[in-house]
């Protein structure tokens, strides 16, 4: 019988290799333990009889059924969190934001023979994405949002971080009176970090903002070999441009720039005008790209020409930086607890006394805007 006090999981994956990969990766995991790993949809449906599971990990390419195909039907029949794991092809990405828009909560990369720092840092995405999909809220093919975990169930402990970087691993911490010292520039700029349930929320607010809106950077923490993909969905449904970050980009009016999974991404000056810095680094706050990162250099960049938004998500990546960003002048919101699939970011933000507003999502992308514009 599963441990109640522990975060089940049922693995659906058609590579043995992938089985036994994520089984030992989960298991070793605090509180948390796999309770099946199956072949297909059709042996999950078997398990699923006798045995409900608080998280699933999905592959998304399989043989019999394909996960999209599967998930549309788990949503309605039998609606619980899930976790997409995907290969980092074109096609696995596609398929993995189209898993997201029919109710799946997260993305992991398919597990692969990697060095031992790369399968750690792995090992650390999927012990978080598992932890958030167990307390997260997702949202079913009815459109509503349902919680994860049944009220009888024990939920799991609180995120307790380990080995835990912060900010002044890639960027030094600002000196006392450094943000007077920001130059003034009539540029506008909007940061924005999130993590889970960021993808649907990041589509809301794009999609609120015309195509000469200021510039936006953005951190979502997603793996490597998504976040092209990721904005090239934006780019087709949005007014404004939307592309994956490379060093040296400009911040320009109606361009909105995403920095790509597992590298870092700063605001630099050149001139009168912003850049975007790419770079490799450690993990802060236990990822990498790190919103702590993003907003710590914009708070010594940009200050007061700033707007700052940080979005659903577990954990607390953003929240220290995100005070030093109010501190330098910048105006800032927080997603609300109602319309957050997880309010750990946005929570911790406001603990910190980083945060001038808390609103709803779709009321975020028109207030952001009108802050920066005003």
């Amino acid at each position: 019988m599963p441990d109640p006090t522990k975060i089940s999981v049922m693995i659906v994956d058609d590579s043995s290799t992938a089985r036994r990969i994520l089984s030992d990766i989960v298991n070793r995991g605090q509180n948390m333990e796999v309770i099946a790993a199956v072949a297909d949809p059709f042996e999950a449906v078997a398990q699923l009889k006798r045995q409900t599971p608080d998280v699933m990990i999905l592959d998304v390419q399989m043989p019999r059924m394909d996960g999209i195909t599967f998930l549309k039907k788990l949503m309605v029949q039998h609606p619980l969190p899930v976790i997409m794991c995907s290969s980092l092809t074109e096609e696995g990405s596609k398929t993995s934001f189209e898993c997201l828009e029919n109710g799946a909560v997260e993305i992991i990369g398919k597990p692969r023979a990697a060095t031992k720092e790369v399968m750690h840092e792995l090992e650390l995405r999927i012990h978080d994405v598992i932890r958030s999909a167990a307390v997260a809220r997702f949202r079913s093919r009815s459109g509503s949002l349902v919680s994860s975990r049944s009220e009888k169930k024990t939920r799991p402990p609180a995120f307790v971080p380990r080995a835990k970087l912060s900010a002044d691993e890639v960027i030094p911490p600002p000196r006392v009176d450094s943000y007077g010292k920001i130059p003034v520039t009539a540029q506008k700029i909007i940061a924005v970090g999130a993590s889970t349930g960021g993808t649907d929320a990041i589509k809301v607010f794009l999609e609120k903002m015309p195509e000469n809106c200021p510039g936006i950077i953005i951190v979502q923490h997603m793996p490597e070999g998504f976040t092209a993909s990721f904005a090239n969905r934006l780019d087709a449904t949005c007014a404004v441009r939307v592309k994956e970050a490379r060093n040296g980009d400009l911040v320009e009016p109606g361009q909105v720039l995403i920095a790509p999974g597992s590298h870092h991404m700063m605001l630099r000056r050149a001139g009168n005008r912003y850049t975007v810095e790419v770079r490799d680094g450690p993990l802060v706050s236990r990822h990498r790209p790190s919103v702590d990162v993003l907003f710590r250099s914009v708070a010594l960049n940009a200050g007061r020409n700033a707007v700052g938004v940080i979005l659903t998500g577990m954990g607390d990546d953003g929240a220290v930086c995100m005070k030093e960003l109010r501190d330098s002048g910048a105006y800032t919101f927080a997603q609300n607890r109602e319309s957050c699939v997880v309010f750990g970011m946005p929570n911790e933000a406001i603990k910190h006394g980083g945060v001038d507003e808390t609103l709803p999502l779709d009321q975020i992308g028109p207030r952001a805007l009108a802050k920066a514009l005003g």
